[in-house]
């Protein structure tokens, strides 16, 4: 007898009519007709079941601090930076818990049960960094919550970086962080990968830039940071955020980048929501969008994985904790509207997140962790495309989250039967 089953699942590889079984906290098989009796039984009638969606890059100590101290009326990164030093200084612990423990709730009904905040260590308070290992372990029964120490004015930029950072990963942050690009000088962006890396390899820590999050296609430190991992053995535990001057950048240049980075075993993180808001904002027309070259890097064979990065902060009032609304601009601005490449896309909302995380026990494998979303949708293109409801949220092998279904045009009874529910298409009329 098992605890649950999930049965007649449509599953992401493409299998269909899947059973799914659970025995305490992981999955005990998986596989047509499962016969068995279960403690609960979950009907997906041909829906997609797929493991939880990942959020490798996300700012909890800012989230919903939307019109804190005021709005950001140019909708600017710069003036989105402004703001948040203004606010920093009033920032306490309790208002910091209690707005990322919201912003968690909405996550998990989401279906979205794993997160990588950046927290800012620019105060010596560290009061983020506070509560944010707070959040961290009240969470922990539903969602998996990982902290980068992240000098959001600079390593060197700001006074008293260097040890702030040095502190926020004694208190127990999991990761190390930086901001090249936004150091007074390329020389001095340079000198903080180089001496971050030092400190994720002196500390067995893996590292997550926030790299060249700008237009300036001579911003360069993502190759900086492919030759750090190299040099301190950090192939594939490093990470670049943004990228966005690869956009930019001549495409001589680019085939020589990617292939270093390809040698360093980086993941990817593209932040799309986010980067065509904020990207482009000095040019008239032609306008650049700023996205880095999605296509190109996972084709190379990088781990490519999409971030939320914000919701309704100063630096982008709009947002919903829905990976599927990263997912569904990334086909956009990408331009990867074929079959397959949605599948790439679907992939870097869950897989290619969850490795970028180094998450243990992910997938809807037997001996998998019991962790599922069950989506009103038939297939990864679909789930796209309509941004489903999440009609079950499964941790551990419990419900934790259930939504009534959405009655909508592909819902009502009566469709033709000779449309295919994964089709990439609308029905005539």
């Amino acid at each position: 007898m098992f605890d649950l089953i999930v049965k007649s699942a449509n599953l992401p590889d493409g299998r269909r009519g899947i059973d799914i079984a659970v025995s305490g906290d992981h999955i005990a098989a998986v596989e047509a007709g499962i016969s068995a009796e279960a403690g609960d039984v979950i009907d997906a009638t041909g829906r997609l079941v797929t493991p939880p969606f990942v959020d490798p890059h996300f700012h909890m100590d800012a989230t919903l601090s939307l019109g804190l101290p005021r709005m950001n009326v140019s909708g600017t990164l710069l003036e989105g930076i402004a703001l948040w030093g203004e606010l920093r200084p009033a920032l306490t612990r309790e208002a910091l818990v209690e707005r990322a423990l919201r912003y968690c709730d909405l996550a998990v009904s989401q279906g979205l049960l794993a997160v990588r905040s950046h927290v800012d260590t620019t105060d010596a308070r560290l009061v983020t960094a506070e509560a944010l290992l707070e959040v961290r372990e009240r969470v922990a029964p539903y969602l998996d919550l990982q902290l980068v120490a992240f000098p959001q004015d600079g390593y060197y930029r700001s006074p008293g970086a260097v040890e702030n950072l040095n502190r926020a990963l004694d208190m127990g942050v999991d990761i190390v962080g930086g901001i090249p690009h936004f150091e007074r000088t390329m020389e001095d962006g340079a000198a903080s990968v180089a001496a971050l890396c030092r400190i994720a390899a002196d500390r067995g820590l893996p590292v997550d830039m926030h790299c060249d999050e700008t237009d300036d296609p001579m911003s360069r430190h993502v190759e900086t940071l492919a030759a750090q991992a190299v040099r301190f053995g950090l192939q594939g535990r490093v990470a670049g955020s943004h990228l966005t001057s690869m956009h930019s950048m001549d495409n001589y240049y680019v085939s020589k980048l990617i292939p270093l980075m390809a040698d360093a075993q980086m993941h990817v993180i593209p932040n799309p929501l986010i980067n065509i808001m904020l990207q482009g904002r000095h040019d008239t027309y032609p306008k650049r969008r700023g996205m880095t070259r999605v296509r190109e890097l996972m084709a190379a064979g990088l781990n490519v994985a999409f971030g939320h990065d914000c919701v309704m902060d100063p630096w982008y009032s709009m947002g919903s904790g829905d990976m599927l609304e990263v997912g569904h601009m990334a086909i956009h601005v990408a331009q990867m509207a074929g079959i397959e490449d949605k599948k790439r896309i679907f992939d870097a909302l869950t897989v290619n997140s969850a490795r970028a995380m180094g998450l243990q026990g992910y997938g809807l494998e037997k001996g998998c962790n019991a962790d599922m979303v069950v989506l009103q949708a038939a297939d990864p293109v679909e789930a796209l495309r309509l941004k489903p409801t999440r009609l079950a949220v499964i941790r551990r092998g419990k419900v934790i989250a259930r939504t009534a279904p959405r009655i909508g045009m592909l819902d009502l009874p009566g469709r033709p039967a000779a449309i295919d529910p994964g089709a990439d298409y609308l029905p005539p009329g």
